[in-house]
């Protein structure tokens, strides 16, 4: 595959990559994926999702009244709900209404610690007698993507020429991890309405697996001409998309592509489109600068590096802190410029330093 035109995402099929005849196969496409795209599909994965997208539709309906009880504000953890329009990209609200829930964790911070060692601990959960069994029914499916996860973690080592184990040292003991998630609804628009659903952007961490819950189109990927792709949804499939951390820790072989969604328009569409995201994280206390210097790529791996040459400017959201700062704090910092009133609340001083003139209108 050309990097520089292609104009589709690869689809792997996870089956491959659990059979020894055919495991090396899954390997070179997932390493073509890696290096030159980005983005893949991941077809016959072993996590159910019927569940899960039942309950969306009774999600969203629930009272407002209901919503604002569990809003994100409450959350120094920024977990919880919010509203449409409350989210940024880059200075610009985002048409999107959700719901951000991560994996059980309780917060370690202690006073005295760094902000950011408050950035992980509880969800908040809608009223279990008005959603019964969605608390149960999601902490399930986030400990199965979770477990999948990993295990592609250990095959995207083996994919870049590495020892299976070797990305592992950028993560805490399972049980001190917590990992994120959004259940996201963006509604129809209007003809002539703005259509950024979210704004261009890269992921934070390692690994992204989205759940694509209807069939509209909208999310889209940059290629290295910097031409927008489209990636309609293809069910039984997770979007797998590499993030900035791990672009980072690579030296640039796994490539962080840029992406966006936009919005349904009404005269296209029936009913708003769905969405989940699922957050791998890695350690708070990753310092990835240190941790890269521990992986040694073979030179028919870097070659690709050099073969693929360099990606076009874009206008997304980067994370540039990761040369000098813990993974904890470059995630603090994404998540005050997308939740400023969350974060004029619970981090009062580092939201000063990035909003000196207050929240954007």
């Amino acid at each position: 595959m050309s990097s520089t035109s292609f104009d589709s995402v690869p689809v792997l099929d996870y089956r491959q990559a659990k059979d020894p005849l055919t495991k090396d196969a899954f390997l070179s496409s997932l390493r073509d994926a890696l290096v030159n795209v980005g983005f893949l599909y991941l077809s016959n994965h072993p996590v159910d999702t019927a569940q899960l997208e039942a309950y969306i539709p009774r999600l969203f309906a629930l009272p407002q009244s209901e919503k604002d009880k569990i809003a994100m504000k409450n959350s120094p953890h920024f977990l919880g709900y919010t509203a449409f329009g409350k989210e940024f990209t880059k200075g610009r609200r985002d048409s999107r209404e959700q719901f951000d829930l991560a994996t059980r964790h309780e917060s370690r911070w202690r006073e005295g610690d760094e902000d950011y060692k408050n950035l992980w601990g509880p969800s908040q959960w809608p009223d279990e007698s008005l959603l019964p069994g969605f608390q149960d029914m999601y902490n399930t499916y986030l400990d199965a993507v979770s477990q999948l996860s990993m295990e592609f973690v250990v095959l995207l080592a083996q994919a870049l020429g590495l020892e299976p184990q070797a990305l592992l040292n950028f993560y805490d003991q399972p049980e001190l991890m917590q990992h994120r998630s959004k259940i996201v609804q963006y509604p129809l628009i209007e003809e002539g309405d703005d259509d950024q659903g979210v704004g261009p952007h890269y992921d934070a961490g390692f690994l992204t697996f989205l759940l694509q819950a209807s069939p509209h189109p909208g999310l889209q990927v940059q290629n290295l001409s910097g031409q927008w792709i489209d990636v309609p949804p293809l069910p039984g499939t997770f979007v797998v998309n590499i993030g900035k951390a791990l672009e980072f820790s690579t030296s640039g072989l796994a490539r962080a592509t840029s992406h966006r969604v936009l919005s349904p328009r009404r005269k296209d569409h029936s009913g708003p489109r769905y969405s989940v995201p699922f957050f791998q994280n890695i350690s708070l206390e990753a310092r990835l600068l240190e941790l890269k210097e521990g992986l040694k790529f073979p030179p028919a791996t870097l070659a690709l590096l050099e073969s693929r040459g360099m990606v076009a400017k874009t206008e997304s959201v980067n994370f540039t802190e990761f040369d000098s700062e813990p993974s904890g704090r470059v995630n603090l910092i994404g998540r005050v410029k997308s939740h400023p009133d969350v974060a004029k609340i619970h981090y009062p001083k580092l939201f000063q330093e990035i909003f000196p003139s207050g929240i954007p209108l």
